[in-house]
């Protein structure tokens, strides 16, 4: 996998005779590779930002119901013959190339350190090369290519008065002034990184949800990344200003040919995302770069609740039949004393203490010492012949 472009990057050394312009050699064949996916991949972005105004309706009427939210969603793409993962699959497949010339430009000035030394001294008495090497022993490419011989055994990969085999950090502490050579090395890099997002934030190819601080985030966090560059090689650096140039080119192509007029793809885009955004703003929805996520946080809070809700009903329903079950029989009654203010208490008070109501009620004070004062009732025999005498 690093072989390949190695033999290529030698293959334009023996041309040109230079580190530098094989390096933008390369940049020029890595750039001819990728552009085609890049191009996929805006389209792609396009297409997915023309029918965002129908994504947001479809989410905020099925925002509690994710299953049918997918199948809505899936009928959207095929009308609308648009592929969800064509904006992404791209961009993942240029991370391999990527870390391949990171490899490969590295690999050019690799020197065995600590426990690799006796192992990489080895390796080359036995292929026929002299053992002992104190300098570069490159990687990845063939023993008997101009590139190899140019730095094998070497301290240094010089070009135009400039180490390209240091890094901008090494520079400067070997020698602040000519380190400083170094140094605006990575500030054109950071400015040119700078100059491509402003492209791309001009033309509005960046999702129409981005409030204004994530747009600025998205335009000043490449030249944070050229500050990092300040600790890799030279070699990378240059690789990374030359394809900057190119996708500075490539943005303007995409310019021409996405937006070139009214009814172009990216216009209708534009305005989808402008109508998707309005949508957003009257339905009090979440904005910026995580509004969706926050969406679809709420709405899987909302399945949960629903079941939560279900499952409490069938609990209750269950229980309540247990209760049913459990329940004393009707003509049980459990003995309670009524407040005063019942209608039981207010007829024992009508009736001179009487009361037509359950249970034994509870009498007042004034009722209490009247009852103390009575004399004590007689017996039914007495009570009888009283009642004659009186007649």
């Amino acid at each position: 996998m690093f072989e390949i472009p190695a033999a290529i990057l030698s293959w334009f050394y023996d041309l040109t005779n230079s580190y530098m312009i094989a390096i933008a050699l390369m940049s020029v064949v890595i750039m001819a590779i990728t552009t085609p996916l890049t191009l996929k991949s805006t389209k792609g972005m396009l297409e997915m930002q023309k029918i965002s105004p129908e994504m947001r309706r479809l989410q905020n009427e099925h925002r509690n119901d994710k299953q049918k939210l997918n199948e809505e969603m899936m009928k959207l793409y095929q009308e609308h013959k648009v592929n969800p993962m064509s904006s992404c699959l791209p961009i993942i497949a240029q991370m391999p190339v990527f870390i391949v010339m990171f490899r490969v430009l590295r690999g050019l000035t690799y020197a065995p350190r600590g426990n690799a030394e006796p192992i990489a001294d080895t390796v080359f008495e036995v292929v026929g090369n002299s053992g002992n090497v104190d300098g570069f022993i490159p990687r990845y490419l063939s023993v008997d290519s101009g590139l190899f011989e140019s730095l094998y055994g070497k301290l240094e990969m010089l070009e135009l008065g400039l180490d390209l085999s240091l890094s901008p950090f090494e520079a400067i502490q070997d020698n602040p002034l000519t380190g400083i050579i170094y140094a605006l090395l990575v500030v054109a890099l950071g400015g040119l990184y700078f100059g491509q997002q402003r492209m791309v934030a001009a033309r509005a190819s960046i999702s129409p949800t981005m409030s204004p601080t994530q747009q600025k985030l998205m335009q000043y966090l490449p030249v944070v990344f050229a500050v990092f560059q300040i600790f890799f090689l030279t070699a990378l650096v240059i690789y990374y200003i030359f394809q900057t140039l190119l996708r500075i080119l490539q943005q303007y192509y995409i310019t021409k040919k996405f937006y070139g007029h009214d009814e172009s793809l990216g216009r209708q885009a534009q305005r989808a995302g402008e109508k998707a955004r309005e949508q957003s703003k009257e339905n009090g929805e979440p904005q910026g770069l995580f509004g969706q996520a926050k969406r679809d946080l709420m709405a899987g809070k909302g399945d949960a609740k629903s079941v939560d809700s279900s499952s409490s009903k069938k609990n209750t329903g269950s229980s309540g039949a247990n209760k049913k079950s459990n329940a004393r029989p009707t003509g049980e009654s459990k003995r309670v004393t009524p407040p005063k203010s019942s209608p039981n208490a207010q007829a024992k008070n009508a009736n001179g203490g009487e009361s037509t109501g359950k249970g034994r009620p509870t009498p007042s004070r004034k009722q209490a010492q009247a009852a103390k004062s009575r004399p004590p009732k007689s017996s039914k025999g007495q009570t009888g012949k009283s009642g004659k005498k009186k007649r």
